[in-house]
């Protein structure tokens, strides 16, 4: 027990050693990508995944260290004379000790540096905008209005039909006589007259009072309306789908040539495509070579697919942070070629090690999960209900919906003046006070006092 515990001391203190018999002040070269370094304020200094991942490392390994960035902006690759650039190029010729970076672990690389332990997992995958990536509709025929839209028009068609109703019982150009005559506008009725003006079809009888014209001419006028847009947006979702072409995965991107795509120039998933005995991959390859859609960076590459023409082909994980920041754009489910970002340091350094354990440590106890999360935060509200920019929504007719609001409630105020205009003149008659007569007349309408006096004129009648 004892000699263990002085082996794990023992071990401990080399690690130490390897550190304070190196350089007192470590260079680490790195390269500027959200979220892994970025600049902070209008003096420049570096933040992110990387820059935290380091601090974290620093203390847990007793080393201090200057940051740079890599003087021609790559991660690097050997180019046909043997010479490595980037941050691989660096660290080879000794102008930094370290590249920490979302640095892939390869073959080639391997052989040319040493690596550390993954600190990320990561695959290559492609984003590019949901209208793009879009599947298919089984719904297309509701497509040209949003769900919103779709409950506003239902909750329209109920409130015209409850006024088309009430119009019908209060106003005396529709019901003269509450005692004699039968009551046309039922609500049925009224539901069944405005359902057949969104056919275009007038289904009779018509409202004959001037305030059961008016609601139902603000209806047409609300149903042209609506109908124009309909068709006109359908029309335009149809002739868009004629161009559209459904891509879910590599296999849908090799297969079109509408939808332009490409990877950074020189990167390990160049190399990967380059070097892949998959038909489809190969397939890629060739085509990004053909029509030269590399990009310098991703950041470019995020703009490219943004713009909606293009796919961009990149590391999972840091498309993952270009989804969550842009909400137009989507990650393909598709995830090939699995591989992992690692620290480059030079061959035979003693450093290699103590960064691969103090990984491990940081692994074990959660920093790197919570380091994820921090960074790759979602900024896109709503990213999953991000509206598409073709549907129509209620703001877009919200114009149209106060019409017919208004048409409603002047209709019904009609309504009201010609009822209380004939309770005024029916008082004067009989020279009675106008609340009674407009009392009774309301009793007459909407109570049992007009269906029973309806059925005793009906008796009377037929004795």
């Amino acid at each position: 027990m004892k000699v263990c515990i002085a082996f794990v001391l023992s071990v401990a203190a080399l690690n130490r050693w390897a550190f304070a018999a190196g350089p007192k002040e470590l260079s680490i070269t790195t390269i500027m990508q959200d979220p892994y370094t970025m600049t902070k304020g209008s003096e420049g200094e570096l933040e992110g995944y990387c820059i935290d991942f380091i601090s974290e490392l620093s203390e847990k390994l007793g080393f201090s260290y200057k940051l740079q960035l890599v003087k021609d902006g790559r991660y690097g690759s050997m180019d046909s004379s043997g010479n490595w650039n980037g941050m691989i190029g660096e660290v080879i010729r000794g102008d930094a000790d370290l590249a920490v970076a979302p640095l892939t672990l390869t073959a080639i690389r391997e052989q040319y540096v040493d690596m550390t332990t993954p600190f990320m997992q990561t695959g290559i995958g492609f984003i590019l905008h949901k209208d793009v990536a879009g599947d298919e509709n089984a719904f297309s025929l509701l497509a040209p209005f949003s769900t919103e839209m779709w409950v506003g028009i239902a909750i329209a068609f109920l409130l015209t039909g409850l006024c088309m109703f009430l119009m019908g019982r209060i106003s005396p150009g529709e019901w003269a006589k509450p005692d004699t005559e039968e009551h046309r506008f039922t609500l049925l009725h009224s539901y069944w007259y405005i359902t057949g003006a969104l056919t275009l079809q007038g289904a009779g009888p018509h409202p004959k009072a001037v305030s059961g014209k008016v609601v139902s001419a603000i209806w047409w006028v609300f149903v042209v309306v609506l109908l124009a847009c309909y068709f006109a947006n359908f029309h335009s979702m149809m002739h868009f789908n004629k161009k559209h072409i459904s891509i879910m995965n590599f296999e849908d991107l090799a297969k079109q040539d509408v939808i332009e795509y490409g990877t950074v120039d020189g990167g390990s998933t160049t190399l990967f495509f380059k070097n892949s005995n998959n038909a489809v991959y190969r397939r890629i390859y060739q085509h990004m070579e053909r029509k030269k859609s590399y990009v310098v960076n991703m950041e470019e590459g995020v703009r490219r697919a943004q713009e909606g023409n293009f796919a961009f082909i990149g590391e999972a994980v840091s498309l993952d942070l270009a989804v969550a920041r842009y909400c137009t754009l989507t990650r393909s489910q598709e995830v090939v070629a699995m591989r992992a970002y690692s620290i480059a340091a030079r061959q035979g350094s003693p450093m290699v090690r103590n960064l691969s354990m103090a990984i491990l440590q940081l692994s074990e106890s959660g920093e790197l999960t919570y380091l994820r999360d921090k960074w790759w935060a979602s900024s896109c509200v709503g990213a999953d209900g991000a509206p598409n920019s073709e549907t129509l929504h209620p703001h877009d007719l919200r114009g149209l919906f106060l019409l017919l609001g208004l048409g409603l409630g002047v209709g019904l105020l009609l309504a009201l003046l010609e009822l209380l205009a004939k309770a005024r003149s029916q008082a004067i008659e009989e020279k009675k006070s106008c609340c009674s007569v407009l009392t009774s007349e309301l009793n007459q309408r909407f109570g049992s006092g007009g269906e029973v006096t309806e059925q005793d004129a009906t008796d009377k009648s037929k004795a």
